[in-house]
């Protein structure tokens, strides 16, 4: 996480639990309800093979993992139209509650500083019989 070529390796689960401290991660219904309410903005990151496979959750922002930080980034010229400002309240989705957390932490150093992510991922909000767009009804 740091510059410094000296610095100890940190290896993956360190490092998810260095970002999951900077913040406090959603769980399903929690994100459902902030979504549901106008207060977050739901952004799926799967990739394309898994939501082709699982289905999407309805009213979510697709963003491909790549193009995240340029669609999100309030100030940037290629953000989405959802990216007002840098207190918006984004709730980033992946398929497990992982690689989203990664991400959150990306968005946190653009300055989003209310990004979260779903603990669980998809898998969780499925599981917890949330809605669920079937694939290839998008």
């Amino acid at each position: 996480m740091s510059g410094d070529p000296g610095a100890r390796p940190v290896g993956v689960d360190e490092l998810l639990e260095r970002v999951r401290a900077g913040y406090q991660r959603v769980e399903a219904k929690e994100a459902h309800e902030a979504a549901l309410a106008g207060e977050a903005l739901l952004v799926d990151i799967r990739y394309a093979a898994l939501r082709e496979r699982d289905g999407l959750i309805p009213g979510a922002l697709v963003v491909e993992r790549n193009e995240l930080e340029w669609r999100l980034d309030p100030q940037g010229s290629h953000r989405a139209p959802q990216a007002t400002g840098h207190d918006l309240r984004v709730v980033v989705v992946c398929n497990e509650g992982y690689a989203s957390s990664l991400a959150t932490a990306s968005l946190h150093q653009l300055g989003l500083h209310r990004a979260t992510d779903l603990v669980g991922g998809f898998q969780a909000w499925r599981a917890a019989g949330l809605p669920v767009e079937p694939p290839g009804t998008a």
